[in-house]
C-alpha cells in the first residue's frame, strides 16, 4: 500500500499543502519546530481518524487561527485507488469518507490503511504508565481482528457505565448485573486475545532488538493481567467493596499490562536512552511485521527523528534493517542532519523524494527521477 499523494488544509502549522509522494522512500529534512512531524502526523490521522501526537484534536490540531482542517489522500491499495477525506470543525464531530461515501461508524475505517509511526514519544511505552503499553496491544491487535476490536468498545462501555454507577453509590446488585455480563464476556476475548498476540510478537520484536543492537543483549516481554488466575465476574464479587471505596473499577482488563525486560531486569528501570530507544524502535518494527502477516497489506512506515540518542552503530544498524526494501515499502523520514537521509537513499536502488520543511512549508527539493533527467 502506498499514499500518492496528501491534501492538508489548516493542520497545525500547516495552512495548506498538497503532496505527491514516492512509493518508496520520502524524505522531509528541516529544523525542529518547522513541521515535519505534522506531515507525518497527518498522513497518521488519515489511517487512525486521530493524531499521534495531540490528544484533543478538536482542538488543538487545527491551526490556531482556523474554524476546522481537512485532509484528503489518494492511496494505492490492492490494485485499487482508495480515496480518503477527513474534516474537523471546531466544536463538532469528525467526518470521514472513503471513495465519497461517509462511515456508519469510524471503527469501520480501522484497519483499512494500516500505518506504524516511531516517534520520540514512544518513550511513553518505556517510562509512562500501563494506559500507554495497553494502548500499543489494541492498537496493533484491532487491525486484525474485528471480533477484538467489537470487544474492546463494548468492554470500555460497559465499564463506563459501572463506574458512573459506582460513582453515583448504586447498591443494588441487579443494576450491575447486565453490565458485569457484557464486561465478563468481552473481558475474556480481550484477555485470550492479548495473550495469543504476544507469544507471537515477541519473536518478531526480540529479533529487531538484536538486529540492532547485537546479540549480547537480552530481552522479553511478558503479559500481565489480573485475568490470569480469575475471570471478570469473579473480580468484580471479590473486589465491590474496594471499587466503591475507591469509587471507580479497580481491576480487569483494562489494568493490564506488559512487563519489559532487559535480561532478568526491568527495562523501565535499568535501561539507558539509547537502549530504551532501541527497545521501542524494536517494537514498532515488529508492530509492522505483525500487521503485514495479519491485514494482508505492506503498512506505511513513519520513522520521526529516530536517530537522535542512538550510538553510530545503532544508528547504522537501523538504515541495513530499514533500507530492505524486499521487507519495507513505503517510507517517511524525518531529520535535522541530511546525512541520515542520503545515507538511506544511498543504500536503497528505488524511487525516493526529498522535501525542505520551513515553518509549515513543505517544498520538494529532490527525488530519484531529478536525478536521472540531469
Amino acid at each position: 500500500m502506498t499514499l500518492e499523494q496528501i491534501s492538508i488544509l489548516n493542520y497545525k502549522n500547516i495552512t495548506e499543502a498538497q503532496l505527491q509522494f514516492s512509493p518508496k522512500v520520502n524524505c522531509l529534512i528541516g529544523n525542529n519546530g518547522m513541521g515535519k512531524t505534522n506531515v507525518l502526523d497527518a498522513i497518521y490521522y488519515l489511517s487512525y481518524c486521530k493524531s499521534f501526537t495531540t490528544s484533543n484534536e478538536h482542538i488543538a490540531a487545527i491551526k490556531h487561527d482556523a474554524d476546522f482542517l481537512m485532509l484528503q489522500g489518494r492511496y494505492s491499495r490492492k490494485g485499487s485507488t482508495e480515496e480518503i477525506a477527513l474534516s474537523v470543525q471546531r466544536g463538532k464531530r469528525k467526518t470521514v469518507k472513503r471513495n465519497g461515501k461517509d462511515y456508519k461508524r469510524l471503527s469501520e475505517h480501522i484497519g483499512l490503511l494500516p500505518l506504524v509511526m516511531i516517534s520520540p514519544l514512544d518513550w511513553d511505552l518505556i517510562r509512562g504508565g500501563s494506559e500507554e503499553r495497553r494502548r500499543l496491544m489494541d492498537q496493533i491487535i484491532s487491525q486484525g481482528n474485528r471480533q477484538y476490536l467489537d470487544a474492546l468498545i463494548r468492554y470500555n462501555k460497559a465499564l463506563e457505565q459501572r463506574n458512573s454507577m459506582i460513582k453515583n453509590d448504586y447498591r443494588d446488585p441487579l443494576l450491575y448485573e447486565s453490565v458485569e455480563q457484557v464486561m465478563d464476556a468481552t473481558a475474556t476475548i480481550i484477555y485470550k486475545e492479548r495473550q495469543q498476540w504476544l507469544e507471537e510478537f515477541s519473536p518478531y520484536f526480540m529479533r529487531y532488538y538484536q538486529a540492532i543492537a547485537g546479540d549480547a543483549e537480552q530481552v522479553r516481554l511478558s503479559y500481565k493481567s489480573h485475568l490470569g488466575e480469575l475471570s471478570m465476574q469473579q473480580i468484580f464479587n471479590a473486589n465491590r467493596d474496594r471499587d466503591h471505596i475507591m469509587g471507580y473499577t479497580t481491576r480487569g482488563v483494562h489494568r493490564d499490562d506488559i512487563d519489559l525486560w532487559l535480561g532478568s531486569h526491568s527495562m523501565r528501570k535499568t535501561g539507558s536512552q539509547g537502549q530504551c530507544k532501541t527497545y521501542t524502535i524494536a517494537l514498532r518494527l515488529a508492530q509492522f511485521e505483525f500487521l503485514k502477516k495479519y491485514t494482508g497489506t505492506t503498512p506505511i512506515l513513519l520513522l520521526d527523528d529516530i536517530f537522535d540518542k542512538l550510538d553510530e552503530q545503532r544508528v547504522v544498524s537501523i538504515i541495513n534493517v530499514v533500507s530492505n526494501s524486499q521487507d519495507f515499502g513505503q517510507i517517511f523520514i524525518t531529520d535535522t542532519n541530511r546525512t541520515h537521509l542520503d545515507e538511506i537513499i544511498s543504500m536503497m536502488s528505488g524511487d525516493y523524494a526529498m522535501f525542505m520543511v520551513e515553518n509549515g512549508n513543505i517544498t520538494p527539493i529532490a527525488s530519484r527521477q531529478e536525478e536521472a533527467n540531469q
